[in-house]
């Protein structure tokens, strides 16, 4: 058997680095309060709007509907853009519909957040990696928002802005920026109504699925969870901890693909790996093949030979 080793910083100089500017920072029990606030109101309160998802130059409009009732979460996201695709999530059980092609998938949401639910449940570690400031304020999909400015405090993570309405705490707007206040990604309401109006009825998937016309993919019956994949990470940076390692199967073939992400509760690194042989075609900056004899200065013990795809998300 192979145990192998990635080095976190290496990994992470792909894409996470940078720092952005504000105001004075503010006092750690401040900041939390107002963290906590965009926090629970993501999770907590009833709201439908529409928003919009940029990322260099790809731009996606999407509708989302979130319901609360008796502490349960129903949330029902569609695509606005492009192939329609509708998400409907109970609680962490997620059934994903591709009406094009006549499939419902069911999975279990696993280590992964939507707007505007980005924050993590909990939040008292950030204010160790980020300085968080209070920026400016704006009005956004008919709401007044207040802005918040997360500056990381070393080059391992990527700066934040987030805008969230003064009255509920809902988070309207959110953006990544990079160590040159470029945006690297934005999120953003163009319009929304929070509380009243949003019922149960709002979540429901809008077709009428019939079989065999369609087709059920069990997709989380495929994920192996909980494995020790022989792989570890050295010299992990401040903060930053191991939420998932699992081996799951890859749509359209029995291969299985490790899967591990590393967070501080904001940034992430996704790392999937997988036989190289299994592959036809490496995408240049996403892959690269580790044969394990020291190669692309990654530290690594190399007790048997093996060729690996390394994809590092950031």
């Amino acid at each position: 058997m192979m145990r192998q080793a990635l080095w976190l910083p290496a990994l992470l100089a792909l894409g996470l680095s940078g720092e952005v500017a504000a105001a004075d920072p503010l006092q750690q029990s401040e900041a939390l309060a107002l963290l906590q606030k965009i926090a629970d109101a993501a999770r907590e309160l009833n709201y439908t709007g529409t928003f919009v998802y940029q990322h260099g130059d790809q731009v996606e409009t999407s509708r989302i509907v979130h319901f609360v009732e008796g502490g349960n979460e129903y949330e029902k996201l569609e695509t606005l853009d492009g192939p329609r695709r509708e998400v409907i999530r109970n609680n962490d059980e997620v059934l994903c519909y591709y009406p094009d092609a006549k499939i419902v998938r069911s999975d279990k949401r696993v280590a992964r957040r939507t707007f505007p639910a980005l924050l993590p449940e909990q939040l008292s570690s950030l204010t160790e990696y980020y300085e968080i400031r209070k920026a400016e304020s704006e009005r956004i999909g008919g709401f007044d928002s207040q802005a918040l400015v997360l500056e990381p405090r070393d080059g391992m993570r990527y700066g934040h802005k987030f805008w969230a309405d003064v009255n509920s705490g809902l988070l309207l707007k959110a953006r990544m920026l990079s160590e040159r206040h470029n945006v690297v990604e934005q999120f953003s309401f163009t319009q929304v109504v929070i509380g009243a109006g949003v019922t149960r009825e709002m979540v429901q998937p809008s077709f009428n699925i019939r079989f065999p016309e369609w087709r059920l993919d069990r997709f989380a019956n495929n994920t192996i969870s909980e494995v020790e994949s022989g792989w570890t990470v050295k010299n992990i940076p401040a903060g930053f901890r191991k939420i998932l390692e699992m081996r799951r199967s890859k749509q359209g073939n029995s291969v299985l693909v490790t899967h591990m992400v590393y967070s501080d509760g904001l940034a992430a690194v996704s790392i999937f790996i997988e036989p190289a042989a299994t592959r036809n075609k490496i995408n240049e900056g996403l892959s690269r093949i580790i044969d394990f004899v020291n190669e692309a200065g990654f530290d690594a013990e190399v007790l048997d030979y093996k060729m690996e795809i390394v994809m590092v998300f950031g």
